[in-house]
């Protein structure tokens, strides 16, 4: 596993992320049989490659949706009310979801880039950048957003595209 480069993967992404984008449209529009399958297997070889620790890109630089939930089991910890918390680390955005006042993540230890609440992190941390969805074709959209904000997702759809080309 290797330490990721933000500096190189965000120059690699500035040059391939239209044609990723592009390859996920494709991949939307018309599913191969085997995309779910697929996606497992080469997930598994992601993850033997990135190093989420050496990055931390997505607490540095998106903030995730806190849910009711989330937030009352978060405020507990802190041994606050979920509107004392809301109020001192939340806000809410314009459909009304629940963010991250500021960005990096509140919750980021800059010097380790570990998450300081990881044992009761918010249900949308625990489960980026989704992966291993059941139905790859529903989280495209997602996947279009992270492949230049996180290099598992990046390294994902371009082991997908490889492995496609290679069928056809």
């Amino acid at each position: 596993m290797q330490a990721v480069n933000l500096r190189s993967f965000r120059q690699k992404t500035r040059h391939n992320k239209k044609a990723l984008r592009a390859f996920l449209s494709k991949i939307k529009k018309d599913p191969p049989v085997n995309l779910d399958k697929l996606s497992k297997t080469l997930e598994k070889e992601v993850w033997k490659e990135i190093d989420c620790l050496s990055c931390a890109n997505c607490c540095k630089t998106m903030t995730p949706t806190f849910t009711k939930i989330d937030i009352k089991r978060i405020a507990k910890h802190f041994e606050l009310t979920p509107i004392a918390f809301s109020k001192k680390w939340l806000r809410k955005d314009r459909v009304g979801d629940m963010l991250n006042k500021t960005e990096p993540c509140q919750f980021l230890n800059l010097k380790d880039n570990k998450c300081s609440i990881y044992e009761i992190r918010p249900a949308d941390c625990a489960s980026f950048p989704h992966l291993s969805r059941k139905k790859m074709v529903d989280y495209v959209h997602v996947h279009k957003q992270n492949v230049e904000l996180c290099p598992a997702t990046y390294k994902l759809v371009e082991k997908m595209q490889e492995a496609m080309e290679v069928r056809v």
